[in-house]
């Protein structure tokens, strides 16, 4: 119920009645829920494929309800249109409830069903708060609960979002393979515990680091897809209760048309309705990502650390000065901030692992910090792919020359002779190389274990980064 005055109107809930301004969409409940869940700065408006998701679910659940005849033609058509202008980017600023809160979801789902409804009561020629020609409970959220209505919103919210990441994510792959190109005639030193280990070329090490992103485009993929079947028409437990026998497959048909994807209902809807597994399944396939990209950026600094005391084998991007106190010094500030990106989704991927866990009964009432931390991450890991690519992978380039001396100088070389010299004469030869400094090179030589011709063709750059047969014997 509500009555209105010109600045502003009464409504009443189960608690009692509350003054809301004729400014706001939203109503007496959302209201309640700002006031009581003041946690984060994690608010719905900051989340429009969220609200996308919620217009999705509340527009299909319409359009079933008017076809079982329990909506109007004009109500039906008032709460699609209202649905639209939110898809259309409108009216968001009035979902101002935190993404952290009790109560399951119920806060968000009735912000959604209040603007939804106050705005087509708006189109419907009626002032906002006038419920007797369209409620949010009885018509908006007709033949719902949160407990279905809320889940389907973030599975369609996150399905959305990672439709929007999924691109990022292969640009940067794609940046990382064009590196690979660029850098294939580039020989270095591949190392194994820090230490030296074989050639190998810069080329190789970057097509290392694009198999391993492009590996997981599968796995995210398909724990993606695992949104796409939702429990709508389960209402409050999975029963199915105060909705018609027909419902459910009205509501997810509409949903399938409207969205343009392959949604299908869930199998079980008892046991999808306390079930979080498809937000932990994508938070995990994130946080593989995350492990694997901040691999990465440890290689990074590790390959570009000196300029002139360390690795060096890369240039990074300069991008701002490293120092307050020491000049001339410039720092992977954009490898850092990536490290410090993916280290929050693998935090946010252990709140969802504990979230998922905390399922009571016939319901997860956790399910709310689980949608923020997916929500979150994938912002994050969009904002952070583009910013590794454009402002480090793609201007990183190639120190050469000492790429060359390393391996020149480098006892790890023995290994590529130990098949043609055998394992005792490469022991001897590197032991020599650690003892006196000298080169494996010359020693070789010396001791006339191979001709210098032989010799050159085992240490050829394109003879090491791969398996041959040389057909090359050692003279003793």
């Amino acid at each position: 119920m509500a009555t209105s005055g010109k600045d502003f109107r009464l409504e009443s809930d189960l608690i009692g009645e509350r003054q809301i301004s004729n400014e706001h969409l939203y109503g007496v409940q959302t209201l309640r829920g700002e006031e009581n869940f003041r946690i984060s700065s994690f608010h719905l408006c900051d989340y429009p494929l969220f609200i996308h998701g919620l217009a999705w679910t509340k527009e299909a659940a319409a359009i079933a309800n008017h076809r079982l005849g329990l909506l109007s033609d004009q109500q039906k058509d008032a709460i699609v249109q209202a649905c639209h202008e939110l898809l259309d980017g409108k009216h968001h600023q009035h979902f101002p409830v935190d993404m952290i809160q009790g109560g399951a979801g119920t806060t968000t789902n009735m912000n959604a069903n209040e603007v939804i409804c106050n705005r087509a009561l708006e189109i419907m020629g009626h002032e906002k708060g006038e419920f007797k020609y369209l409620s949010p409970n009885d018509h908006v959220n007709g033949s719902q609960s949160t407990n279905d209505a809320y889940p389907t919103a973030i599975h369609l919210g996150l399905y959305a979002s990672h439709l929007k990441l999924r691109p990022h994510f292969l640009q940067l792959i794609e940046a990382l393979e064009k590196k690979a190109k660029e850098f294939a005639h580039v020989v270095k030193m591949g190392r194994t515990q820090l230490q030296d280990a074989v050639p190998m070329t810069l080329g190789q090490t970057f097509g290392g680091f694009a198999s391993i992103l492009r590996h997981e485009v599968a796995n995210l993929d398909y724990a993606a897809q695992q949104f796409l079947a939702i429990n709508m028409g389960a209402t409050a437990i999975g029963t199915g209760i105060s909705s018609e026998p027909e419902y459910a497959d009205y509501c997810t048909e509409a949903m399938a048309k409207i969205t343009g994807w392959d949604i299908t209902r869930t199998d079980d809807f008892i046991g999808a309705t306390s079930d979080t597994s498809e937000m932990v399944g994508y938070s995990s396939a994130l946080r593989r990502i995350a492990i694997k990209v901040n691999k990465i950026c440890n290689d990074l600094r590790l390959l570009s650390s000196g300029p002139r005391c360390g690795l060096g084998e890369i240039n990074l991007p300069a991008m701002q000065p490293g120092s307050s106190i020491m000049p001339g010094k410039v720092n992977p500030v954009i490898p850092e901030v990536m490290s410090q990106v993916c280290y929050k989704v693998m935090g946010n991927d252990l709140c969802v692992t504990m979230a998922g866990d905390a399922s009571q009964m016939e319901l997860n009432a956790m399910e709310p910090v689980m949608a923020q931390c997916c929500f979150e991450s994938i912002d994050l890991l969009i904002n952070g792919f583009d910013t590794l690519r454009t402002l480090c992978i793609d201007g990183i380039t190639a120190n050469e020359d000492k790429c060359r001396d390393n391996v020149r100088n480098s006892i790890g070389i023995v290994t590529a002779l130990n098949p043609i010299i055998g394992y005792k004469n490469s022991t001897k030869i590197a032991k020599e190389a650690l003892e006196t400094g000298r080169g494996v090179y010359d020693l070789i030589i010396e001791h006339g274990i191979l001709s210098k011709e032989d010799l050159d063709t085992v240490l050829a750059p394109e003879n090491m980064i791969k398996p041959v047969r040389l057909g090359i014997k050692a003279k003793k």
